[in-house]
């Protein structure tokens, strides 16, 4: 099975608090170009979305959405915010994955935990960098062999043509 895991798009910097920044036109664009590169990955299907509460992070998904298959089932989940326990939220998602063998799942949230949550999920594997908008996909197993990292892709700069 496949977990996909993406840093929220560009947000803004500024809002009354951390929870609050909204996305920037650019994060969004970003975050419909992933969804597409992410979307030819999915053979139609879609289990599970976890997403952060957070305004940046919900921002993200509905950018994304018009591009993915309807989820199975949409999550808002509390514990991945950027201040979230990736040991605790690999946990989780490791009991939630060996009860309702999802496919596909994709996790929706923030630096610093999408870093170590991939390291959680993959053995021996450094924390990755996540740019603004960016998936890694792993490559799951519940038992047996180790889960690895297939590939981590991010978004593309659309350079705008000069008009003289």
């Amino acid at each position: 099975m496949r977990i996909f895991i993406m840093r929220h798009g560009e947000a803004q910097h500024f809002a009354p608090s951390d929870a609050e920044r909204p996305l920037t036109a650019q994060g969004k664009t970003y975050s419909r170009q992933m969804a597409k590169q992410l979307a030819s990955h999915l053979d139609g299907q879609l289990d599970l979305v976890w997403i952060s509460p957070y305004l940046r992070a919900q921002q993200t998904w509905q950018a994304m959405s018009e591009e993915l298959p309807v989820p199975n089932t949409l999550m808002t989940v509390d514990d991945i915010t950027p201040y979230g326990d990736a040991s605790q939220v690999a946990d989780y998602l490791k009991a939630v994955i060996a009860l309702e063998k999802p496919q596909t799942v994709l996790v929706v949230s923030h630096l610093p935990l999408v870093g170590y949550l991939s390291a959680e999920l993959v053995p021996g594997l450094q924390p990755l960098m996540f740019r603004t908008s960016s998936i890694a996909a792993v490559d799951f197993h519940a038992e047996g062999e180790p889960s690895a990292l297939l590939w981590q892709e991010n978004p593309v700069d659309v350079v705008q043509p000069n008009h003289h």
